[in-house]
């Protein structure tokens, strides 16, 4: 898939002011400072179709952005240690588990991972929460450039050991990225665009 156009479409804190387009979404979350406005913008092509920021916690609300005019990427504020009150962690909360069960045109979320760092209990806990809510979801593992091509491969092995661990039959499917480098944009937007090829094809949208 080649994406032509990527528009921001709405941002809010309400899964009822989502957008109304009958059209397939899919999340992008992760924990704070792991990546995701920076890979978003690789897989778009564009320097500041998301937020970056040096700072964590820079996305606070859900942002929809139309893409090629028939999907929605759904930016989602990260958790973990965003320097925000604990009212507003709170809200974040809420409205987050809101849209992921109440939003019925989600397809799939991706769930980023820094891929330097070990399974944390926070990622590990959120993989469960998903598996309860039956929303389907991969990994995306960001920050590829940073470990190196011959340390990619025992970094993802070691990660596996600890989601079956965590109680998990089988390591989700997963994706490795660098948004510096583009790796896996490919890979990942051909993921999306087969999904979206069945289900238009079953008139599931």
């Amino acid at each position: 898939m080649k994406i032509n156009t990527a528009e921001f479409v709405i941002s809010n804190s309400e899964v009822s002011k989502c957008p109304k387009d009958p059209l397939p979404e899919y999340a992008f979350i992760g924990r704070s400072n792991v990546g995701k406005s920076s890979l978003i913008n690789m897989l778009t092509n564009h320097k500041s179709l998301a937020k970056t920021s040096s700072k964590p916690g820079k996305t606070q609300l859900i942002n929809h952005f139309k893409i090629n005019n028939n999907w929605f990427l759904v930016d989602l504020p990260g958790y973990g240690y965003a320097k925000v009150s604990k009212k507003s962690k709170e809200v974040f909360q809420q409205f987050v588990t809101d849209y992921f069960e109440k939003r019925e045109q989600l397809v799939c979320a991706f769930v980023l991972i820094d891929i330097r760092l070990e399974a944390q209990k926070i990622d590990l806990e959120f993989f469960t929460y998903l598996g309860v809510t039956e929303v389907p979801f991969c990994i995306i593992f960001t920050k590829a450039d940073k470990v190196g091509k011959t340390r990619i491969h025992s970094h993802i092995e070691a990660y596996r050991k600890q989601v079956l661990a965590s109680g998990w039959e089988e390591m989700p499917q997963h994706f490795i990225t660098s948004a510096t480098e583009a790796t896996g944009k490919d890979e990942l937007l051909s993921f999306i665009d087969e999904i979206n090829q069945e289900m238009f094809k079953n008139d599931n949208f």
